[in-house]
């Protein structure tokens, strides 16, 4: 029993230590429908170090949750641009942008 109650408590504190370097981001990614909203959160969840994404049609914003020792907010920003949605930060290459399908061509910020 008293193993039981070790095992326990290493596995809840090794739990609060994996929660506790999670860290929740909202920013604004360019986009249209729900096709935008799949290609979007499949592209960032599929990054090594990132527990969740939501991307909100209507706001514009997306929610991530990541491991800032694993991945920074830069490089998840960039893997958003790569496959062609612009953030404030980051812009997509107009070449990859072309090839969104058409209902995915929002209208692009201004370069700067």
């Amino acid at each position: 029993m008293k193993y039981f109650s070790t095992i326990i408590s290493l596995c809840f504190f090794l739990f609060l230590s994996f929660h506790a370097e999670a860290q929740t981001e909202t920013f604004k990614v360019y986009g249209n429908c729900g096709m935008c909203k799949d290609r979007i959160e499949k592209a960032v969840t599929g990054l090594k170090g990132v527990q969740s994404a939501d991307w909100d049609e209507d706001t514009k914003m997306i929610t991530v949750s990541f491991d800032k020792d694993v991945i920074s907010l830069d490089a998840i920003q960039k893997k958003i641009a790569e496959i062609g949605h612009d953030t404030d930060k980051f812009r997509a290459k107009d070449d990859v942008y072309e090839n969104l399908h058409s209902c995915c061509h929002y209208d692009r910020p201004k370069k700067s």
